[in-house]
């Protein structure tokens, strides 16, 4: 059953995936703008969603909170067809996250992402042997993430191509910041072994380089524009895809110009698709000089274009959607005083 699960997934590795943010409200996951969430990216044309990562907080969500979020994700979008959904995962202590491979193991989703352990930083030998024993234990097939700046420590590519043949390991999210790495990576990588970018500020550069998709928090933003970068580029239209990526390049670096996911949920709530801007401490709101930036960035591209690029399906389906994200196509007064975070 493992093998044909981690088969399927494989299928779907490729494109533009969403690790999507997790709505709070007063403290408590805000299960009515999730929901919305849902309906709305599914309608777009993303490749997948990743739940409880980093950008979705997942490190400050208890265990019925991530149950509930998966169950909620997954009800909405098995109302509209179907997308792959993989469970983000983290922590230093394997036996603890085998326990929770185990918790999970009925869970209704395709996979995990499970990065390198944080802080401990082991040797490559004790990368190499936490994942193959988590991928050895979990029902469903494993995504690696690799992201030394956050995690002290670097999967390298030797013990990254070890584990590549586990037939329950099926892929990586690459983040390693080293381009030379990623390439090797590449080149050497087995067949039927994902690699998909985290980097969103060098999504192009890795798809150039033979990446087979990404996993971006920018693309909550000009959801539309960030897959067609990846389908131009798999038609072999470079010129045209480096043009697209121009248009939203700039819009990746101001989304993480305060830590992530603040000025995504600040985005969100001012164009109506989420109720609040809300993070849980350690993360904190953004700056009033950054929402400023963010807004004037929103009233922009509302002009640019003369109808809300992500919306018209969305709308057409989720009448409850807001007026005030709807009025991103229109000019008119955004949610919220302008420049200024929620409380």
């Amino acid at each position: 059953m493992t093998e044909h699960r981690s088969s399927e997934l494989r299928t779907h590795l490729r494109g533009l995936w969403l690790p999507l943010v997790t709505p709070f409200r007063d403290g408590a996951l805000d299960e009515t703008s999730l929901r919305r969430l849902a309906r709305h990216y599914h309608a777009l044309p993303i490749d997948g969603l990743v739940l409880a990562a980093t950008t979705g907080e997942g490190l400050t969500l208890d265990a019925s909170e991530t149950e509930r979020l998966v169950f909620t994700v997954r009800d909405e979008v098995a109302r509209a067809g179907d997308l792959p959904i993989l469970l983000g995962l983290s922590g230093s202590n394997t036996r603890a996250l085998l326990d929770t491979l185990d918790r999970t193991a009925a869970w209704p989703i395709g996979g995990y992402l499970i990065s390198c352990p944080s802080y401990s930083r082991p040797s490559q030998r004790g990368l190499e042997l936490h994942f193959h024993a988590l991928a050895d234990r979990a029902r469903h097939p494993v995504l690696l993430y690799n992201i030394p700046y956050r995690t002290g420590v670097n999967l390298g590519n030797e013990a990254m191509l070890r584990l590549a043949d586990h037939p329950n390991i099926v892929g990586l999210k690459d983040c390693c910041a080293d381009r030379n790495q990623s390439l090797e990576l590449l080149r050497r990588r087995p067949q039927d072994f994902a690699v998909l970018t985290g980097e969103d500020a060098q999504c192009f550069e890795a798809l150039v380089d033979g990446a087979d998709g990404a996993i971006l928090a920018s693309a909550h933003v000009e959801t539309e524009s960030f897959a067609e970068i990846y389908k131009l580029m798999a038609a072999g239209e470079r010129d045209a895809a480096q043009a697209r990526w121009q248009s939203v390049e700039g819009l990746a670096r101001l989304l993480f110009a305060e830590p992530s996911p603040a000025p995504i949920k600040h985005w969100l709530w001012r164009t109506g698709l989420i109720d609040s801007a809300e993070v849980r401490l350690p993360m904190t709101e953004v700056s009033a000089e950054l929402a400023a930036r963010l807004d004037e960035e929103i009233e922009r591209r509302s002009i640019q274009r003369p109808s809300f690029r992500d919306g018209p399906k969305d709308q057409t389906r989720n009448p409850e959607i807001p007026g005030s994200m709807r009025s991103l196509s229109s000019g008119r007064a955004l949610r919220g005083p302008v420049g200024i975070a929620p409380e």
